[in-house]
Parts: structure tokens; sequence; C-alpha cells
């Protein structure tokens, strides 16, 4: 009896430590499209809390409804230890993009990665700036893990004893395709807490999953006109008067400007910061600001924030900090709700009371050595490890905030996102600086709901500079970010033209970037996102051996060759960025005939072609029947409610339409529905003439469309 007993006790605790834990996810239906399931007790904070934003349910509701894309009984979670492992099932040939921010991979199927808000250092391992816990698959649904924990991922590289496809077993000594990882049929997560929400979207494409992830996070930003211009950031320690001189050379020299960044030099004093001017270097900060706007230059201000002993607000917020300090400054738990008033009721006062357009928040997103650690003590209860992944997201919500309640919209820059920040208004950018990883970020960005800038700073050649700018133009902020280099447009002489010609078509294309963004905001649509997004894209796969150096690499192991030197800019643009020292090289074009945007030559049609388009050229390319709306090369954007001429370009062989988005610009009325869509129609008439319309503005609705062109563009 005792024998048997033993024996029956050795099988429940076999079950016990195998699968006692595990549980059946039940999904709910929340929107058409979207489920939501749980494992275990979820903690009450995660990224959607942290965020504080609403999905936009009216615009989910009219992508229309879609069916669950798994199989209920393929998604398993369980909890062992406190951790929660999620499991989703793979088919063979399945491609996966997203899981945040990465600069050098496109697909992630294969990795193995930790979602840690960090510092991008080189290497594509899950630590970045924006460690987004989302992934979307070529299947065309998408899944969300909303957790505000570290997570690690293993993207199809676990191979379980058992299951629907597991891999046969090969001999290396004999198998030529022997490989030392195996296929795996599953996507595996562990988050180290004991219950998580998950979510999932349906397509049914790719670019559909997007969206509604997009929406179900209230919508991508809509920046102001004059967020969409071009920003200079100016040498740390410039003065009033050097910045007025900057803005004055702009204008003198005919290139456009919008905004000024101010480094940490504006402060009475940084790392930390007492959040206020400098009456050396800004006597009169009330006044500066004043003439910069009558310049028609708005200010954008570098923060980080960490609070100096010097802060007049200091020992108010203290009792509201962390245990540790980031360059002996104070840390703010933005958490309480003290904390959150000290802090930017500080801002508001000093700075955008008196007209400050948008702040640069700065080391908000790593080096471990830098930031708190994680043995840090929050006053809310909160650990440190989850103010590292939504600090950056605190910070976002909360200035935006601030701009909303004066009913003025900001444009900004952050160093570290996450999952629910999708709505505000804010662009990332780091210190890494490889024009090509630049280019994947960009890429990236489109599939993690976030902004990316691939921004300029100095260059070793003129060359570079001018390849660089290109794509600053082609790209969420046209930024020359010259902190440490003082680098202007024209720095380089031997390309300040080109530069200059870049520089105004950014201004040009202000109409098309604006309805872009409109669409991110009220359709989910990303503004710029890689191929793999675009209908009719045929990505050809080659196989290429990741290093033909046995000694250091002796398997060998074959990957997938990646597309990620192109994007998409909008609904009708395909960027191929140039690199330095390249003279020509291929592109990969969509099924659908495609044209050039400069020429509107014809280029082709679902197939690769050979493009040298010369220095002064980045290639792009338009689809048939597109409908492109220019403005004059401004040099600043316009004022609120002014009236714009704008020429509408189509390009291709068939008949075109386009839906221009108009508001005031710079408010936020438009979410009271102060806003029209203009339809703009251009065919062939009996003739075969093109022939353009545009539909009348809409009564007491703003209308910014001055006199009306309409241009076919042909290669003669």
């Amino acid at each position: 009896m005792n024998k048997l007993l033993s024996i029956i006790a050795s099988i429940l605790f076999a079950v016990c430590c195998t699968n006692a834990f595990a549980q059946q996810i039940i999904w709910q239906q929340i929107a058409p499209g979207i489920w939501k399931g749980k494992v275990g007790k979820p903690e009450a904070y995660d990224l959607l809390n942290a965020s504080g934003v609403l999905p936009n349910t009216t615009a989910i509701t009219k992508m229309g409804v879609a069916n669950f894309p798994f199989v209920q009984s393929d998604i398993s979670g369980s909890i062992t230890d406190n951790k929660t492992y999620v499991s989703f099932p793979l088919d063979k040939e399945e491609q996966l993009y997203g899981f945040g921010l990465n600069f050098q991979t496109v697909n992630q199927r294969g990795k193995i990665l930790r979602l840690h808000v960090d510092h991008y250092t080189g290497k594509d391992d899950g630590r970045t700036h924006a460690p987004t816990p989302f992934y979307v698959s070529s299947k065309g649904y998408g899944v969300f893990i909303n957790s505000a924990r570290y997570m690690d991922v293993y993207a199809g590289t676990g191979v379980k004893k058992e299951g629907k496809n597991v891999p046969a077993e090969q001999d290396r000594n004999t198998d030529k395709n022997w490989t030392a990882q195996p296929y795996s049929d599953a996507v595996e997560i562990l988050v180290p807490a004991a219950g998580v929400e998950v979510y999932v979207f349906a397509g049914p494409t790719p670019l559909d999953a997007v969206r509604r992830f997009n929406l179900f996070n209230g919508g991508g930003c809509l920046p102001p006109r004059w967020g969409l211009g071009f920003t200079q950031r100016v040498k740390s320690l410039y003065n009033a008067t050097e910045v007025e001189k900057e803005a004055d050379a702009f204008e003198e020299k005919g290139y456009p400007l919008d905004f000024i960044g101010l480094e940490p030099g504006w402060q009475s004093k940084s790392y930390p910061g007492s959040f206020e001017w400098d009456k050396t270097r800004f006597p009169e900060p009330e006044k500066f600001v004043s003439k910069m706007l009558e310049k028609n230059i708005r200010l954008n201000l570098w923060i980080n924030p960490y609070v100096s002993k010097y802060a007049a607000f200091y020992k108010n917020i203290l009792p509201y900090t962390a245990s540790h300090t980031v360059w002996n400054g104070a840390v703010p738990d933005f958490n309480m709700a003290p904390a959150r008033t000290c802090f930017f009721a500080q801002l508001k006062k000093d700075q955008i009371n008196l007209g400050v357009s948008g702040y640069k928040i700065d080391e908000v997103d790593g080096r471990d050595n830098w930031l708190w650690p994680d043995v840090a003590k929050f006053p809310s209860g909160l650990s440190a490890e989850q103010m590292r992944q939504t600090y950056g997201v605190l910070m976002q919500r909360y200035s935006t905030d601030i701009f909303h309640q004066q009913n003025k919209r900001t444009y900004g820059l952050i160093r570290a996102s996450n999952a629910g920040a999708v709505s505000f208004p804010y662009v990332i950018y780091n210190d890494y600086y490889k024009h090509q990883d630049f280019i994947t970020a960009l890429i990236n960005s489109g599939y993690s709901g976030v902004l990316w800038t691939p921004e300029a700073r100095a260059s070793a050649t003129a060359e570079e500079w001018l390849r660089r700018m290109q794509t600053v133009v082609f790209s969420p902020m046209a930024m020359i970010n010259a902190w440490a280099s003082g680098t202007r447009p024209w720095s380089y002489p031997e390309v300040a033209e080109q530069v200059k010609a870049m520089t105004l078509l950014r201004m040009q294309m202000v109409p098309y970037w604006y309805t872009t963004f409109a669409k991110y905001h009220f359709e989910g649509t990303p503004p710029f996102r890689g191929m793999g997004l675009e209908e009719g894209f045929y990505q050809p796969i080659t196989k290429e051996k990741a290093n033909t150096n046995l000694e250091e690499n002796p398997y060998l192991a074959a990957t997938t060759k990646e597309i990620k030197d192109q994007y998409m800019a909008g609904e009708y643009l395909l960027v191929a960025p140039m690199f330095t020292g390249e003279k020509s090289r291929k592109v990969i074009l969509p099924k659908g005939n495609w044209y050039d945007f400069y020429t509107g030559a014809f280029a082709g049609n679902g197939e690769i072609i050979t493009v040298t388009p010369g220095l002064d050229k980045i290639p792009v390319y338009v689809k048939d029947g597109a409908i492109i709306p220019m403005q004059p090369p401004l040099l600043h954007a316009a004022k609120p409610n002014e009236q714009v001429a704008i020429e509408f370009r189509h390009y291709g062989e068939k008949n075109g339409s386009f839906s221009l988005y108009d508001d005031d610009g710079e408010s936020f009325d438009y979410e009271k529905g102060a806003f029209t869509w203009r339809k703009v129609v251009v065919e062939k008439n009996k003739d075969g003439e093109w022939v353009g319309s545009i539909s009348l503005p809409e009564k007491n609705r703003p209308n910014t469309v001055g006199n009306v062109r309409f241009k076919h563009i042909q290669s003669l």
C-alpha cells in the first residue's frame, strides 16, 4: 500500500512540476478583430496602464470584422515559480516582424531577445529604446504581451520534444542539410510575473494587424504642421544672441527652418537639472521666446527628468523620488500625483507658458551604470524594473497633457518608449550613428507603434552629408542634431545647393506628410513602414552563409536575406536610400506599375531594377495613379488656418483619387470634429487629357487650401 501511495505521489509530483499551473486561455473579443486573454493574475500596472490611452473604437469598428487567426487550443499559458510562460504556434514558412525598435534585422524569426528598455549599443538583442512586446506575422496577425516587465522572447528557437511539427532528427556526419538550429514551431515568451494579459490582432493582412494595434493604442500622433518642417538643434552652450543669429542665417541663405532645439546650456544647472533658464545665456527668457516666435521659429528644450538640489521645487518633490539618483539628481516617481504636480508645473510655468513648443527628453532609456539599478525603490511601490520599462512613456504622457490643456500641439524627441505610447507626439533618437542601421530602424518603427528619426549630426565627407540629409527629408522629423558638431545644412559647401534643394522639397511635401500622419491618427497606418506591409510586394528568398570561417562559425547557419534598405513613405512613395560610396543599387518594386518621383518615367512592375541616380537624388518611386499634393517651398510652416496654394501631381496611367486632410494645423480642435477630408480626383476625359478636381470645402470647417492646380508628371 505504501509503495502504491509512493508511486501515486511521484506521478502527482511530476504532473505538478510540469503542468499543474497550466491553464486554458479564455479569449474575449473586445473590438472587431481584437481579442484579450489572461494567464494567471495579471499585475495591476502594465504598459496600457502607464500610457493611460483609450482605444479608438470607432476607427477599429470601421475596419470591419475578422476571424480569430489561431486554433485556440494551439495557444498555451502556464505559471511556474511566479513566472508566466505563453506559447503561440508558428507555421514553417511564417516570418515574424516587430519586437521593438531593432536596428540591424527586420525578420525576427530565430531570434532570442530580452525586451528591456536600454540605450542601443549595436546588437539586436532586445535591449533597445522601444522594446515593444508586439510582433506581426507574415500570415496577417499580431500578438501583444501587455506587461511592464523585462520579457524573454524565443521567436521560433525552442524545439519541443512533442508537438504538431517536430523536426526530423538528422545525422551531421552524413546529412549536408544538418543544422544547429532545427525548425521550431512556436513563439515562446517568458514574463517574470504570476500572470499577464495577452492580445491578439487579426488581419487579414499584416498591415491590418498593425493598424488594429495602433488604433487600439489610441491611433498615431498628429503633429502640428510646423513639426513636419525642418529643425536644427544648436550647440549645447549657445546663448540667446547666438540662437537668433542661427535663425537669421537660415533665413538669409534661403534654407527652411521651423523649430530650433536648445541643448542643456539653456538651464542654469544640468546633469542633474534645475529646469530654470540660465540668466547669463538667456537673461530675458520671455522676450527671447517671443522674439523667436515673431521669426516663425518655435523652441524645443532639452531636458532629462533628474532634479538638482538647486531646483526651486527640489524639497517639495524629494519625498516622491526614488531611493537612488541619476547623476546625483533625484528621480521623480511619476506614478505619484505630487511628483507630477511638482515637476510638470515647473515646465508649464517657466517654459510652456512663455511659448516654448516642445521638449527633447534625454536619458530615460539606459545604460545600466547611468540609470537607477533594479534594486532601487520607488515610493509608489512599483519596482525599478517596471519604472525602467515605462519611464519614457510616463514622460511623454504627462508632458503631452500640458500642451493638450492649452490646446496647442507639440512635437518632440524621446530616448525611450514602449507599447501604449503610439499616440504621443514624440520621435525616438539616440547616439548610435550608422546610416544603414538608421534605415533598418525606420522600417522596424512601423512594426512597433513608434516613430524614429535618421537624424544628421556630422559627416566625414560631403557625399555622406548629402546622403544623410536625403534620408532625413524622407523621415518623421527632418532634423540636424548639431549639439556637439555645430553643423548646419550648408556646412559642406560642395553639396550645399543639393542639400538646400532637399530641405525645400521637404517643405513642398508638407501637405503629403500631413495627410500621411492624419491616416496614422485616424486609420492607424504607419507613416513609414517596411516592404513586408506593402500589398503586392514579393521578397525574393535567397540563402546566404552567415560566416564562411569554419573556426568562427563551424555550423555555417544559413540566413534569409532581408530587405532592409528600402521602405514605404506614406501610401504612395517607395524610398530607396543611397549610402556613401554607392554609385548604383538594386530596388525591388512591388506588383503594379511604378514611376520615377522626379521625372514620371516608368520604372518597372513587380521586378528588381538597378538604378544609378547620381549624387543629387535619392531614388523614390510612385505608384501608378498616385496623387502627391505639393505646396510652394516655404521657409516656415503656414500659420494656423493660413491658405496655401497646392499643386496636385498625378503619376502613371491609372485614374487617381486622393483624400487630402485639412485642419487648422496647430490645435486639438480636430478631436472635436474641426477637420475635413477633401476628395481629389484625376482622370482622363474623352479627349484623352488628364483633368483634376477637388471637392468643395465644408461649411464652418477649416480650409487651408488656396489656389489649386493639377499636373500630370510624365517623362518626355
